[in-house]
């Protein structure tokens, strides 16, 4: 059946031409291809309408709906019983609800990401990022990722959930399975089996601590979650654990890899490297750029609750849209040359962290660890350079990141 919108040569445009190696490479390119030729499209191979313009994205982060788990008895009709684990905790996730289920998980875990408890990490955040450059700092060269990006995070991801520090490395395994099943469209199949081991294992790590913060409470996310009220009514332990798990996700993983490819970015652009190592006082304004320029979330997915227009499509009621943040950030219509990376850029409303009631109530935390990360690295490390030109690029289209980044500096 031709819906109207399909491209001729649908193949050529498909989001899942993400997983490509020459469109991980530079998605930039592909986007802009799908923008200029029509910002609202039907995709048939993902099934779903393609966003790519900046004010119909916006549109759609505001009037449709997250809530798109499937039923887990629909699995077994679209032949994805594999699905069902993931889809149980979805269903529990605020990510994927909208309305006052939605409002009321998101008020009580936005409560540990005030920017007073977030400056109250400040000096933990500085001390890690220290720490760990010390560790490599003699050396003359690191991987960004292993010796840097993932650890930061990771640890003060675990402070914050009130988890042992020591824990961080195994979470991280854990939580880069699992978002390989949140960013892709298509799933390996030799890899499911390992990933429900890791969703399974990741389930039962936070009900244990769960249970450690009944016996020995302390000031952890988790015993917030488990302990907040609103209105009178507390989270159900399957609430706590789907809700660790995408505070999880978020922390580990979408920071990773805003700090790996946003420093990626300022070594291929030398000139603002040095800009912000002379004037670390814009790092607020430089870390925004970098969001916009090399966006960690790269789509997100929403459903028509009507038949809807759209760029001048009509969406039908129950049709899936994808909102590709990554290309609205460089739609020219709202960013001035949006393909040069500018440290200072006036009016820079990205859409990098979402927007409206889904916006990313983790943001004031990564900014910080993002501020603070960049800096660090500016200021410690001396003439850094790529080592490996050759990059690889993680297989999974919507949380975009790096498997290595090998640089060397003056030691």
């Amino acid at each position: 059946m031709h819906v109207p919108g399909a491209f001729e040569d649908a193949e050529q445009y498909s989001l899942l031409r993400m997983l490509s190696p020459q469109v991980l490479a530079d998605p930039s390119a592909h986007y802009r291809e799908l923008r200029e030729r029509e910002p609202v499209h039907w995709d048939p191979y993902i099934h779903a309408w393609v966003v790519t313009s900046y004010p119909e994205v916006v549109r759609v982060l505001t009037e449709y709906s997250a809530d798109r788990t499937p039923a887990v008895s629909y699995l077994d009709r679209l032949g994805l019983p594999f699905m069902k684990p993931f889809a149980e905790v979805m269903l529990q996730q605020m990510m994927f609800m909208d309305g006052d289920r939605h409002a009321r998980l998101r008020s009580i875990c936005s409560a540990a990401f005030t920017p007073r408890k977030v400056v109250d990490l400040k000096r933990a955040i500085q001390s890690t990022a220290d720490g760990l450059l010390d560790r490599v700092v003699h050396q003359g060269h690191m991987d960004m990722i292993a010796d840097f990006a993932i650890s930061l995070p990771a640890i003060v991801t675990a402070q914050l959930l009130g988890v042992p520090i020591e824990d961080h490395e195994q979470l991280h395994v854990w939580v880069l399975d699992l978002a390989e099943v949140l960013g892709n469209f298509q799933h390996h199949p030799n890899r499911v089996a390992e990933i429900i081991r890791s969703l399974e294992s990741l389930k039962h790590y936070v009900a244990e601590r769960m249970e450690e913060q009944r016996r020995r409470p302390s000031n952890g996310l988790i015993y917030s979650l488990l302990t907040a009220e609103v209105d009178g009514c507390r989270l159900s332990d399957d609430e706590v654990i789907a809700n660790t798990i995408i505070t999880l996700i978020g922390g580990h993983e979408t920071t990773t890899n805003l700090i790996a490819s946003g420093f990626l970015t300022l070594l291929r652009n030398p000139g603002s490297l040095e800009q912000l190592r002379r004037r670390p006082e814009i790092v607020g304004s430089a870390l925004e750029e970098l969001l916009r320029y090399e966006s960690p979330v790269q789509h997100t997915a929403r459903v028509a609750l009507a038949d809807m227009e759209l760029g001048g499509k009509v969406i039908r009621k129950g049709s899936k849209v994808v909102a590709v943040l990554a290309a609205a950030n460089r739609d020219p219509n709202r960013f001035s040359d949006p393909d040069s990376l500018n440290l200072v850029r006036p009016n820079n409303r990205h859409l990098a962290f979402g927007w409206a009631a889904h916006f990313c109530f983790g943001a004031p935390l990564a900014r910080v660890e993002g501020q603070i990360a960049f800096n660090t690295l500016a200021q410690r490390l001396r003439n850094p350079k790529l080592a490996e030109q050759k990059l690889e690029w993680r297989q999974n289209a919507g949380l975009r990141g790096l498997t290595k980044l090998i640089i060397s500096f003056d030691s």
